[in-house]
């Protein structure tokens, strides 16, 4: 492109340009006109189908969008990418989460090193040590055996493993418990702990750096928990804590032993991290031999993405669609809708793993961005979804883009209800594409008045994304699917998908607030805004007046 911006571009230009062809055509009109557009609209590869069908596009749309991508040389920086190239470049790191789920023997060198030989020690030290727990070898300080796993992060260190252990439950050993605790709400950890026996607890606390102030404030309160519960010294701690971390140092200091640290690199962003160590918890849960499933369906899709042509790449043509529709109509959110109980927490781990990625203002080289980027993606399993917010996507004024997410057979047949649940899922794309006109509703004998309301005007695009069965395979596959999705609308951005500076302006002044609130000999004049600094001070009148009263 040279110096041209993004949106002076050849191929931005033409897009804009066909997008006054499209507007004058609703989906009705173009599967009136084009047939076969229902099956030739698909594309199906390593066990996932996706039909693109009923997208306000045609065959042209298509060619453009992947003139687009071409433009921004995606093929190079895929490779880039996959090679260990430093793309990450406000903080100059490689980004390899590939790494992570490439088989033995593989090669992917990083400052000269090859990191796959890495990757697998420490999979197979986390192997051994969830084999030690599920059998029992593993005993607590009294000599009981552990029962629960309360796992302790924030952030990509808890949303990976809630999203994979709710979306493999069934797989779970059910012998065991697992919590998650993030939030530095001191609920979380209440609630997560109010029912468990210390003697039979073990803690996970993941934490990079183990500093981060959420994570090592909850892991200090299960420190005092586990402590006074057993009525025994830190000697304990060793039994019924472990380390997900690279600081060898702060986990001795808290009386983890390091033989008992399993770690990751700064190649593997928080987000992108759930098939590290930090999915230790997943493989205590499902077992090894299922985990390492897992990581077989994220290569496969790792290598579909990164060889499968454009036209026919499932994370290049759901990143290419989401463009198309944030920028050239305006759609500021897509709607992730997978009829699957199990996925339940999909949709919140894809918040952190879209918008912390793509919630960027600036290109790669520091200049403002042209165009909207990251747009909001969010959701909740159907048919729930469809007596709540569904109203909004079918006849509120805002387009949201949709993605539903099926499986052909169900984890557990109950009666009728797979079936009855897969016709909604269809008939829920079918009646957005579609709608349902006026003439339509009139013809059903509907009074004139209530005639406007009962409009539906269709022209909703979705994507349907079709597979057999939720197996850990599966929900690799599904998890990668997104990253790379997630990546290819960065590189048409031009944005850094993976740093996020965003989230440290907050912490570094709350470090500030903290003394302030908790200092009772602290002046009530603080160095902030007149707003901020009123609420500080009314916060310690308020709680001193509670305090007191408790007293």
């Amino acid at each position: 492109m040279g110096n041209l911006s993004l949106t002076e571009s050849r191929a931005w230009k033409a897009l804009l340009d066909h997008k006054k062809n499209i507007d004058r055509k609703h989906l009705r009109q173009l599967f009136a006109d084009d047939p076969g557009r229902g099956e030739r609209m698909t594309t199906e590869d390593i066990g996932i189908f996706l039909d693109y069908s009923k997208n306000r596009i045609t065959d042209q749309t298509l060619k453009l969008l992947i003139k687009l991508a071409n433009q921004a040389e995606l093929k190079n920086r895929i490779e880039a990418m996959f090679s260990g190239e430093k793309i990450n470049v406000t903080e100059d790191r490689a980004v390899l989460h590939v790494a992570l789920r490439a088989p033995k023997g593989s090669k992917i060198m990083v400052d000269g090193k090859n990191v796959i030989p890495l990757v697998h020690e420490v999979l197979d030290r986390m192997t051994d040590f969830s084999n030690r727990v599920r059998s029992s070898q593993w005993k607590g300080h009294t000599g009981k055996r552990i029962r629960n796993i309360v796992n302790i992060g924030i952030g990509g260190s808890d949303l990976g493993p809630v999203m994979a252990y709710e979306a493999l439950r069934y797989y779970s050993d059910r012998n065991l418990t697992f919590r998650f605790v993030s939030n530095i709400d001191g609920i979380d950890f209440a609630e997560a702990t109010r029912d468990l026996n210390p003697d039979e607890t073990m803690f996970i606390v993941s934490s990079k750096t183990f500093t981060t102030i959420e994570t090592m404030t909850n892991a200090q309160t299960a420190k005092e928990w586990l402590l006074k519960g057993l009525g025994v010294d830190a000697g304990a701690v060793a039994k019924h804590f472990v380390a997900v971390s690279t600081n060898a140092k702060k986990v001795s200091e808290f009386g983890i032993d390091t033989a008992n640290m399993f770690g990751f690199w700064d190649w593997v962003g928080g987000r992108y991290s759930m098939d590290s160590a930090i999915g230790l918890s997943t493989m205590l849960a499902i077992g090894p031999e299922h985990f390492r499933s897992m990581l077989k369906g994220f290569h496969e899709m790792d290598e579909h993405f990164r060889n499968a042509p454009f036209e026919r790449n499932m994370p290049v043509l759901m990143g290419l669609l989401a463009i198309w529709y944030n920028n050239f109509f305006g759609a500021q959110t897509i709607a992730v809708l997978p009829y699957e109980n199990y996925l339940k927490r999909f949709p919140a781990y894809l918040q952190q793993l879209t918008m912390e990625s793509n919630g960027k203002q600036v290109t790669t080289d520091g200049e403002k961005v042209t165009c909207n980027t990251g747009p909001v993606y969010w959701g909740e399993p159907g048919t729930n979804g469809q007596h709540s917010f569904y109203q909004l996507i079918h006849q509120g004024t805002r387009l949201i883009p949709c993605d539903f997410i099926a499986f052909v057979n169900p984890l557990i047949q109950v009666g009728r209800h797979h079936d009855i649940l897969m016709a909604n899922v269809f008939a829920q794309a079918e009646a957005l594409a579609f709608g349902k006109t006026a003439r339509q509703v009139r013809t059903e004998g509907t009074p004139e008045w209530l005639v406007p309301h009962r409009v539906f005007n269709g022209n909703r695009p979705s994507n349907m994304i079709l597979t057999d069965r939720l197996t850990p395979d599966t929900l690799g596959k599904l998890v990668a699917l997104y990253e790379h999705s997630t990546f290819t609308q960065s590189v048409i951005w031009n944005i850094d998908a993976f740093d996020q500076w965003g989230v440290e302006l907050g912490k570094v002044l709350a470090q500030r607030i903290i003394p302030e609130i908790e200092n009772p000999s602290t002046l009530l004049e603080f160095n902030h805004d007149g707003s901020t600094n009123n609420l500080i001070r009314r916060y310690r009148k308020m709680k001193n007046r509670h305090n007191n009263k408790t007293i």
